[in-house]
Order: C-alpha cells, then structure tokens, then sequence
C-alpha cells in the first residue's frame, strides 16, 4: 500500500498506539479518520494534525456508529484503503476471587464487556471497512501493489499467548483476534485486501503511564532486549513495514522484545 493520498481509519486513535500510528500516517502522506469515544482527546489530535485528519466519535462495537466512520472516509477523501484496530480494553480479574473485598466469581457482565469491545468491536470494523475496500480499484503491477484494493491490521496482545493471572477475558479477547486473523485474510484474498495482527508485549500506553515510575522501570527489565518498555511509535513503524510490503498477509507479528510472560 502506498501511503501517500491513502485514507486510513483508526480505532482507538487518540491516545496510546492508535495516536501514535495516527501520527505516523499523516506524517507519510496518508489521509486519517480518527475513531475513539474521546473527544476531546480525538479532535484535539485532529485539529493539531490539519485537514488531512478528521475526528469521528465511535463506539465499535456499534454498528451504525462505524459505518458512519466509513462513511466520513469515503464521503471526504474518495475512498477508504487502510484500517488499524487499536481500540481495546483491559480487565484484570481472575475466575474466582476477591473484587473490591467481596470473594465470588468473576463477572460475566466484565467478561461479555472485554469480548464485545476487543474481539466483536474489531470484527465489526473489519467486516464493514472490507466492504468499502472492495469497491476500490486494484493497484497496478507498476506501483508495486498489483491487485491490492486495501490493508487491514488488527492488534492482539502477547496475552493471546502467555495470559497472566487474572486475565482470562483479556487473554480470550485478544486470543480471538489470533484466530480469526487467517481465516479472514482468506476471506478477503479474492478482494485484494490484505489482514495482519500486531500482538504488542508490554508498551508504553497511557494504562502503563498510570502505574508508578518503579513498576514501569521493574516491567521493562522483564523484557530481555531492549530491556524496557516498547514505544508507541515502534508499533506505528511495525503498521508502516507491513502497509509497505505486499507479501506479509494472513499472520501474526509478536512485537515483544523476546518477553514470554510470566503466570503473575
């Protein structure tokens, strides 16, 4: 995908990775719809970066509410040829113990809440972005794209793979992104769109900037090398590498510094 004049979306866009792949997009030329529930956040990334970006509230795990966000990217800048998931969240509980001083099982409502947001709210950007990226037309074989009508990039989590203590819904969410990445790059191959998932380890995401300086010091020297946290901006040049190359298609890239985590 060639990253000039393409218009990309972005789930989760006004902070942490999503901002930062944001960042990495208009600075290459391409045309950016932000989607996250914060606005003030969203419009104030939209407003620093021009008119080549654009701010659209979305929840997506709702239907009407994405497919407005497709939309927008049509409707403004002709077509729709890139989409990166970053939206998600993160709740760690285990499958029986003590919330807030009261010892029960885990919430089923916590559980149904990570699924819907992680895995069906990244299904539901996939599924409707793919259909407007099938009425684009191919890239040629002179552009080095040929037959390529969009990208999709998911992110999943090392946690899909070495789930902690505590994180059976995160771990199941992110779990499912793994699993569908193939059989959906199947799907779409007859339509030219490409479908890849980042699985990050442990980054520097407002979640970890939440934590004290000592434990965030304490989780990057988990990581073998570089022995410390990853930044947002390694993961957008992760996005950049695959957008550019052509055969990556169908798999899952760990982006973790060697880090196998740990049952706690």
């Amino acid at each position: 995908m060639n990253l000039q004049k393409a218009t990309a979306l972005v789930t989760g866009g006004a902070s942490g990775l999503g901002e930062a792949t944001v960042r990495m997009l208009a600075a290459n030329g391409a045309q950016v719809i932000i989607l996250d529930l914060n606005e003030e956040r969203g419009q104030a990334l939209a407003t620093e970066l021009g008119e080549t970006v654009r701010f659209q509230k979305t929840d997506v795990t709702n239907e009407a509410d994405v497919q407005a966000a497709v939309n927008l990217a049509v409707s403004t800048f002709g077509s729709l040829d890139i989409t990166v998931n970053c939206a998600g969240i993160a709740e760690a509980r285990k499958t029986i113990g003590k919330v807030d001083g009261v010892y029960g099982a885990h919430s089923l409502a916590v559980f149904q809440k990570v699924i819907a947001i992680n895995l069906i709210g990244t299904f539901n950007v996939i599924r409707l972005a793919a259909l407007a990226m099938e009425a684009n037309a191919p890239g040629d074989k002179a552009s080095g794209f040929e037959g390529e009508r969009g990208v999709i990039i998911n992110t999943a989590s090392v946690a899909a793979y070495d789930g902690q203590m505590g994180q059976a819904a995160y771990s199941a969410s992110k779990g499912g992104i793994v699993g569908m990445t193939l059989p959906i790059a199947r799907d779409l191959a007859r339509s030219g769109i490409r479908v890849m998932t980042i699985a990050p380890g442990l980054f520097e995401t407002p979640l970890m900037q939440s934590l004290p300086e000592e434990a965030r010091l304490s989780l990057g020297q988990q990581v073998p090398f570089p022995s410390r946290l990853g930044q947002p901006a390694e993961y957008a040049l992760l996005v950049k590498s695959i957008l550019e190359n052509p055969m990556l298609n169908g798999e899952v890239i760990r982006l973790d510094g060697a880090i196998r985590m740990g049952p706690r």
